[in-house]
């Protein structure tokens, strides 16, 4: 007897375009994504749009057709892109349209991928690409990401929010030395707007994973990937691994960092409270207010209710 397909369809969708109206896009799109009964987060500013929704298969495919082909959008989303994972339950548990200064936020009002972004490289042509010995690998991800999996050979930053990688690019490199830069993200978001950061500081060689990790994890085989580890996701699969298989990390939901089998195993993890990344920074006071809160998620799943404070962190 086969397995019942899941119920709920994650979809994550973003566009680099401009949106001059884009406060007078909200309304309109709230109201349809209420109508068709999709709860998630969906981020609008000048420069496009960004987020993920859920909720059933064909409501979703309705929402994302309406944004693709509504006269009240001027062609703004035809060509908007989304990727898809499926749930047993709906990860939201409210709908949000926010307007934003940026919808990946780095903090650096000239960039804007909509005037300069540097080469799309598809899945297929990475591998050469980052093969090249010429070619400096950046990874644009933030730490606890790239803890988990990475590209051989690529560059952690090591920051912990997007903010920061304009201070990486300025100290350690150096656009005379480094012709040739390739970059990448779990989407493709954060690395398009990087890589419209260093074209503007004089970068002659920008290149970007089309698609993000997530879709060469889809298309390359794994006999040919040089992909190690697992690839962080915001939604309810924390990670996943080659042909985007669910991977074996699970997360903490006090400091949201993914924690591998054995680090479950810590004397300092308890479920939705610590764990070993932020065991020792988390005050009592705040440990017992978690405490308090899992309880209330605990009992709210007894009761077959959903609980606000278990919503998990979408990007």
């Amino acid at each position: 007897m086969s397995e019942a397909k899941p119920k709920y369809l994650s979809a994550a969708l973003y566009k680099f375009v401009s949106l001059p109206n884009y406060t007078a896009l909200q309304a309109p799109i709230h109201a349809a994504c209420v109508a068709h009964h999709i709860k998630g987060t969906i981020l609008l500013a000048a420069e496009g749009i960004n987020g993920t929704i859920a909720g059933l298969p064909e409501n979703i495919h309705k929402l994302l057709d309406f944004l693709r082909t509504d006269a009240a959008f001027e062609d703004n989303f035809v060509n908007l892109e989304h990727k898809e994972s499926f749930a047993d339950e709906q990860p939201f548990y409210r709908m949000k349209v926010k307007l934003k200064k940026e919808i990946v936020t780095m903090g650096v009002p000239s960039v804007n991928p909509n005037n300069t972004v540097g080469t799309y490289v598809k899945p297929e042509d990475w591998n050469a690409l980052i093969n090249d010995p010429e070619v400096i690998l950046l990874d644009t991800r933030n730490d606890y990401e790239v803890h988990i999996g990475t590209f051989k050979g690529a560059i952690d930053p090591k920051t912990t929010t997007f903010r920061e990688f304009p201070e990486f690019v300025a100290q350690n490199l150096d656009k005379a030395k480094h012709k040739k830069v390739a970059m990448f993200c779990t989407g493709g978001i954060r690395c398009e707007k990087a890589s419209s950061y260093m074209l503007e500081q004089g970068f002659d060689e920008v290149y970007h994973l089309q698609g993000g990790i997530l879709k060469y994890l889809e298309t390359v085989p794994e006999s040919e990937s040089l992909w190690q580890g697992e690839c962080f996701v915001f939604d309810q699969r924390v990670a996943v691994t080659h042909g985007l298989e669910v991977g074996e990390f699970d997360q903490c939901y006090a400091c949201r960092h993914p924690l591998s089998p054995a680090e479950l195993l810590s004397a300092e993890y308890t479920p939705g409270i610590s764990c070993c990344y932020c065991y020792n920074t988390t005050s009592e006071e705040k440990k017992k207010s978690l405490t308090e809160r899992q309880k209330q998620v605990i009992l709210a799943k007894q009761r077959g209710k959903e609980h606000i404070g278990e919503t998990l962190i979408f990007k």
